[in-house]
C-alpha cells in the first residue's frame, strides 16, 4: 500500500489509475492476484468471469503470487489485505484492489484496461 493510506478488513477503495491500458509496442499490463491459496481462488473466479463475459483474455497477462510463498513480493508491494488484485504496466503499479467483493467491484476496477 502507499504510505499514509490505510486499508481495512471490509474497505472497498481502489486506487484508481492514472493510464489506461497498453500503447502502439507496449507489453500487455500484468494482473497480479496476491494471496493465500483460497482467497486467491475465489478472487480468480470473479476475474475469469469478468474476463470472459467482456471478452478481454488477452487484454493482461494473468499472475497468481501466493503471499505464503513469496512474501518478499507482498512486502516489496506493501501488501496489507488479502487478496488484493493489482495491475502493474511496465514497471509502475497502475491500480490496486484490496479485498474485492465480486465480479462487479473487479469489472469496475478494470474499466480502463477493458474493451
Amino acid at each position: 500500500m502507499r504510505p499514509g493510506v490505510a486499508w481495512r478488513h471490509g474497505d472497498s477503495r481502489a486506487a484508481v489509475p492514472s493510464r489506461p491500458g497498453p500503447g502502439a509496442g507496449e507489453a500487455a499490463p500484468r494482473v497480479l492476484s496476491l494471496g493465500a491459496v483460497g482467497p486467491v481462488a475465489a478472487l480468480e473466479g470473479f476475474l475469469a468471469q469478468v474476463l470472459q463475459r467482456r471478452g478481454n483474455h488477452s487484454t493482461f497477462r494473468l499472475l497468481k503470487v501466493s503471499t505464503d510463498e513469496r512474501p518478499d513480493l507482498a512486502a516489496r508491494f506493501a501488501v496489507d489485505a488479502i487478496p488484493t488484485l493489482m495491475v502493474v504496466d511496465g514497471s509502475r503499479v497502475s491500480g490496486r484492489l484490496a479485498l474485492p467483493r465480486g465480479c462487479e467491484q473487479i469489472e469496475t476496477f478494470l474499466a480502463p484496461w477493458l474493451r
